[in-house]
């Protein structure tokens, strides 16, 4: 019996392992780690600054491949080619940068590349990549440093989805239309009908009788006629006021924003009536070009980013207590992605928005009233 059971756990542990699939976009961060001595003089481990990172990987069987990005903000990053292996047994990853493909750093003398070992964890929808890296110098293989590396499987990208992200998406969505092609069974039940249809047909004396009664209806339906032309016009022109006015309230949603991506950036909630919103380039000035939409409506149309500020200003009070701001990305400039800094003065605070846009994802920015 204990046997019995020991096969069926084995079995179900074997099914789960199947069920992992890696593929897609992790994102998280990297964080070197500087040994040091305590008071009293113990050696001890002390995280330094951590930096994103950005994983998209396609799994096939047990081969990973992918891109990795490294980077404090998506104009200064380095993106490296990457490949490994996925144990399903024992959840363990190892994934290792093989080439870099192109370094965005200013003031960068040398580059590195990193080795990691992951372990594949899952918290009921979530799912995580947990472990440790080493890193080398691209020129001379020396040390780079070491350090934790934690991931979240999530959906969107900080950059953009590689194809084979696109193609795998294209591929899941394809086997919906296949199950359509089962339609010969109705054919059966629509012949019976015809049937049933053929005997009401032979009833010729109805189509007599209406004949003769119609003309009496005719002649009644003049006068009622004549009175609801000449009361309409007056409902008509009484609601068509109120539908112009309802019209008004209505906003049609640009194709810009109904067919992209929408991401949500950052929500301001505050009690301060006037909102300063100013948009400056983040980074390199690179040409990125931008148009921002408030509720729906454009207020901004393709305006260069540039070190000088474009400025909005907001209202918010009892009766207006919510803003949505979609910032759109008109162009990728010459650094991809559109990338922009967003200062918000709100009353005595203030809040710097780093914002990401490209063309499959705008960025939001929801702003809210309360006392």
């Amino acid at each position: 019996m204990k046997s019995r059971v020991i096969i069926v756990l084995l079995f179900l542990t074997a099914f789960s392992a199947k069920a992992q699939d890696l593929t897609g976009i992790w994102r998280g961060y990297f964080g070197k780690v500087i040994y040091t001595r305590d008071e009293n003089g113990k050696r001890m481990a002390v995280p330094s600054e951590r930096y994103k990172f950005e994983v998209q990987v396609e799994q096939k069987r047990s081969y990973l491949g992918g891109v990795t990005y490294s980077y404090l903000s998506t104009v200064f990053y380095g993106k490296a080619s990457a490949a490994g292996s996925f144990n399903k047994q024992t959840s363990f990853v190892s994934l290792d940068e093989v080439r870099l493909i192109e370094v965005r750093m200013v003031g960068l003398e040398e580059t590195c590349i990193m080795k990691c070992n992951l372990r594949y964890k899952k918290n009921g929808e979530e799912e995580f990549l947990e472990g440790t890296y080493v890193s080398y110098n691209t020129k001379d293989s020396s040390d780079c440093g070491k350090g934790n590396v934690f991931l979240r499987k999530v959906i969107t990208s900080d950059f953009y989805k590689e194809p084979f992200l696109t193609r795998r998406e294209n591929e899941k969505a394809t086997p919906p239309a296949v199950s359509v092609s089962p339609t010969p069974a109705p054919k059966q039940p629509v012949e019976a009908p015809k049937e049933v249809a053929k005997k009401p047909a032979p009833a010729p004396q109805k189509k007599n009788t209406p004949q003769k009664s119609t003309p009496p209806p005719v002649k009644q339906d003049p006068p009622k006629l004549e009175v609801r032309p000449s009361a309409a016009p007056k409902l008509l022109q009484a609601d068509s006021g109120k539908k112009n006015i309802e019209s008004k309230k209505i906003v049609v949603v640009p194709k810009v924003i109904a067919t992209r991506e929408n991401e949500v950036v950052k929500t301001v909630t505050t009690n301060a009536n006037k909102i300063s919103i100013r948009i400056y380039d983040n980074g390199t000035i690179d040409n990125d070009t931008i148009s921002v939409y408030l509720d729906k409506k454009l207020v901004i149309s393709k305006q260069r980013l540039t070190e000088k500020a474009i400025q909005l200003t907001l209202e918010l009070d009892d009766s207006n207590d919510f803003h949505e701001l979609v910032m759109v990305a008109e162009n990728l400039g010459e650094i991809p992605p559109n990338t922009s800094l967003m200062v918000v003065t709100a009353g005595s605070k203030e809040y710097e928005i780093r914002v990401t846009s490209n063309e499959q994802k705008n960025a939001v920015i929801i702003f809210k009233y309360e006392k």
